[in-house]
């Protein structure tokens, strides 16, 4: 069963309509609710995939007057959809301000403002994030436990992170500083700025290649920034890692002999054999 936030999970016992048309939105234990969700995935992915033509011109072109009577369709039943989540639950501020309420809105929304201002008619490519109900379509309550300790190991490293963070900001700013003065603000490091972006492209491995040094003096420098870059994309990478395998072996501590590494249903300590 999908899960339902508990602010508005209420079933209108006063009107035998809205409380069917709540079980079959808001839950998928019906026939008629795994059916809409299925519809509503169909439309979701429909409507992505047609944001996404719009931008090629060539199809956009030859296709456009089609593309918007689909989306005109589409955006009708999310706004149907919409005002039937609000119209069915009796705390109706709790959805319309979550997370996914604001997603179903910006979903609807810049087609109509589109209607008024044509000039914002590329806005409604905020409708992807409709994609992001797709997480509650596919009930994902089974994995909650692994999303939580995945958050908690991203919490407790976020101090180490930030630091890391910190002295890498530093760091390139000095390394585009250093590449500034020693070119000269010539061969594409016209100012201190442009540098720093070369570094942030240089220490991430990334080399596009639009900007690069000519003297020997900044080759040697990038030289030492792409050696540091294989580096630098570890260490957090081996922050988080060594925070999961804290969590995964978190166990039992031994008064004993002060071992953690003990299953959560162990009887005795595998160092010293203390009884718990």
């Amino acid at each position: 069963m999908r899960p339902v936030r508990p602010e508005y999970n209420y079933l209108p016992e006063k009107n035998p309509a809205l409380k069917k048309i709540y079980r079959i939105i808001y839950y998928a234990d019906t026939k008629a609710g795994k059916i809409f969700d299925v519809i509503l995935l169909l439309l979701i992915l429909i409507s992505t995939a047609l944001a996404m033509m719009e931008t090629v011109s060539l199809i956009n072109v030859k296709y456009n007057h089609i593309f918007y009577e689909i989306q005109f369709v589409i955006t009708i039943l999310f706004t149907l959809e919409y005002a039937l989540r609000i119209l069915s639950i009796r705390n109706k501020k709790a959805y319309i301000f979550s997370g996914m309420g604001i997603i179903d809105f910006l979903a609807i929304a810049p087609f109509y403002l589109s209607l008024i201002f044509p000039v914002l008619h590329f806005f409604v490519i905020i409708r992807m994030l409709r994609m992001l109900r797709i997480f509650r379509i596919f009930n994902l309550a089974d994995y909650q436990q692994d999303g939580i300790f995945i958050v908690k190991a991203l919490k407790e490293s976020s101090r180490k992170i930030y630091i890391f963070l910190l002295f890498l900001v530093i760091f390139i700013i000095i390394i585009g500083s250093c590449m500034y003065v020693i070119e000269d603000g010539k061969n594409g490091f016209s100012s201190i700025p442009q540098s720093i972006y070369w570094a942030v492209v240089t220490i991430t491995t990334v080399g596009y290649g639009d900007v690069s040094p000519a003297t020997a003096g900044g080759k040697f420098l990038s030289i030492i920034v792409m050696l540091c870059g294989y580096s630098i994309i570890a260490v957090p990478t081996g922050i988080v890692t060594s925070q999961f395998r804290k969590q995964a072996k978190s166990g039992i501590s031994c008064e004993r002999c002060g071992n953690e590494e003990n299953d959560k249903n162990a009887r005795f300590c595998k160092i010293c054999g203390e009884k718990f």
